[in-house]
């Protein structure tokens, strides 16, 4: 199945639409379903060294950085989307565009859940350029295959999504990765790194890469 990029309904709707906030609610069940924050949570405090910051890039809502903070990381988002209400008055939300961002060098650890597919390989590249001084990047993305878009479809009518969420879900899936194709879209030299990609039967491709001292 060759990745493909489609335009995502959400990208069109203002934080406050009546359907962006529907998408919310199914996000946080899909995440729920797919264990995403729950692997973010277990997987990431033993990466973080002390006096570590971490910046969650495509942050939206802040749940996954909230949930990480009571871990006690020291996590500040990253989003087009304005600061969530909730979000620590201790921690910065760079309200911004990660492919314009300039504060890179602050974050040894970058992490991103379901938001690098939304990204073309030249975009991809041009992060990875930008990463220069990060030793941990995780992230966690949809596996790109036929079947999870099926099984997605017979899914989502059970809890209700939303189009805009069966839509949107349909083309993240195209646009997810396989194999080696994320950690060699960012540019990270397996000289350099040491890097794991796995995936998992709800269709999740999820990458620990660290970078050798």
């Amino acid at each position: 199945m060759e990745r493909t990029l489609t335009p995502e309904l959400l990208d069109t709707l203002s934080p406050t639409h009546p359907d962006a906030l529907r998408n919310r609610r199914d996000l946080r069940l899909t995440n729920a379903f797919m264990r995403n924050h729950a692997w973010f949570a277990r997987v990431l405090p033993p990466l973080v060294q002390t006096g570590e910051l971490a910046v969650e890039v495509g942050a939206g809502t802040g749940e996954l950085g909230l949930r990480l903070a009571r871990r006690g990381l020291a996590i500040d988002g990253l989003d087009l989307w304005p600061r969530p209400g909730r979000w620590s008055a201790a921690r910065a939300w760079h309200q911004a565009d990660l492919r314009t961002f300039g504060d890179w060098q602050r974050y040894p650890v970058v992490i991103g859940n379901l938001i690098f597919h939304q990204f073309g390989d030249d975009d991809l590249r041009a992060l990875g350029r930008c990463l220069t001084r990060a030793r941990v990047i995780v992230a966690c993305e949809p596996m790109r295959r036929r079947a999870s878009q099926v099984v997605y479809s017979l899914v989502a009518p059970w809890f209700r999504a939303s189009h805009v969420t069966l839509h949107d879900a349909h083309v993240s899936i195209a646009a997810g990765f396989c194999d080696d194709e994320l950690p060699r879209l960012l540019g990270l030299d397996p000289d350099e790194w040491d890097v794991h990609c796995t995936t998992n039967l709800i269709g999740a491709y999820r990458m620990i890469a660290i970078r050798r001292p």
